[in-house]
């Protein structure tokens, strides 16, 4: 059985923040700048609050099997939820949209590599 690499996005927005929250936001904005985002097992958060509310999270996770993106994906939302609660954010409109790898379609340089066999 082969390995599935799930790509998870955690979308919502910032709801009610503090003028001190929205201080602190601003203060760490170029370390969540969408110049910094990835996909990585810890989950990677990108926002402009400058601009305007809306924040992203970016999950990377792997499963042996279509059924494990579900699972996933949960993990993935209650991880983005635990770090806006631990810091006292609220939020709303938290949606997540995820995506198993191995279902996307290939570009034209990973046909020429599927075709050489690498």
């Amino acid at each position: 059985m082969s390995s599935r690499t799930f790509r998870i996005t955690v979308r919502g927005a910032f709801d009610g923040l503090s003028a001190d929250q929205r201080a602190e936001l601003l203060a760490r904005a170029a370390e969540h700048d969408i110049l910094q985002a990835a996909f990585t097992p810890e989950g990677s958060l990108t926002y402009d609050i400058a601009a305007r509310p809306f924040f992203t999270f970016r999950f990377l996770a792997h499963g042996e099997r279509a059924e494990d993106l579900a699972a996933a994906t949960a993990r993935a939302q209650a991880s983005a939820q635990a770090w806006l609660a631990e810091r006292g954010y609220r939020h709303k409109n938290l949606r997540s949209l995820a995506e198993d790898l191995s279902d996307a379609p290939l570009g034209a340089r990973g046909r020429r590599a599927a075709t050489r066999g690498g």
